[in-house]
């Protein structure tokens, strides 16, 4: 018998409808995907502070302050980008079984491993926030000096620059930071959240 066979799904007393109605709004998945110095955790910081505002329950997990803990020691070879979607994906949705409004903010390049993160969450529970911002935009921001590294060839791997970006084909949201304010960006988003009943401003 192997190991898996004696694993069982324990079920919970405190059903995801009764958290959902004690929360007060839908559970969701916000996955931000973009380059790096896109401002993907920027947007995603400014979008939790107003549903934080709205009273909603939130939570954002963020790509460098999940290295720096539950995927410490992954790199950023493509096998290890995997692995490091495939652990934040199954974290997310314990967060969205609490019933919360979950960000994730991670580059996360492949088309692949966003659809796989999509699959593990029910219908209607994951919406892809594409942050998109061009090439150059990011690189004259480059607030950790990345691109300067990458350019120099002391960061292999680095997306954009000699790795690739799957670019989404049809994001959930299309924010375009070049173009708009962070308010505008986070606005953008509870807007359509408010608009797909997920969070109810009418109470």
């Amino acid at each position: 018998m192997s190991q898996d066979e004696n694993i069982v799904w324990h079920a919970q007393t405190v059903s995801r409808k009764q958290k959902q109605q004690h929360n007060g709004h839908k559970p969701v998945l916000l996955w931000y995907t973009g380059l790096s110095g896109s401002g993907k955790s920027t947007v995603a910081n400014a979008v939790e502070a107003k549903l934080f505002s709205l009273g909603c329950h939130t939570y954002l997990l963020d790509g460098d302050n999940i290295r720096m803990g539950l995927n410490k020691g992954l790199t950023f070879s493509d096998e290890d980008r995997v692995e490091n979607i495939r652990r934040i994906s199954e974290v997310a949705k314990l967060f969205v079984d609490a019933g919360l409004i979950v960000s994730t903010a991670f580059i996360s390049p492949f088309k692949a491993d966003r659809a796989q993160a999509r699959s593990i969450v029910n219908e209607g529970e994951f919406v892809e926030v594409f942050i998109d911002t061009p090439l150059a935009v990011c690189e004259s921001r480059d607030p950790k000096g990345l691109y300067k590294k990458a350019r120099a060839g002391e960061i292999p791997n680095f997306t954009g620059i000699s790795s690739a970006f799957d670019v989404p084909e049809n994001p959930d949201i299309h924010v375009k930071t070049a173009d708009q304010t962070i308010e505008q960006c986070a606005e953008q988003i509870v807007d359509y959240l408010i608009k797909n009943k997920i969070v109810d401003t009418s109470s």
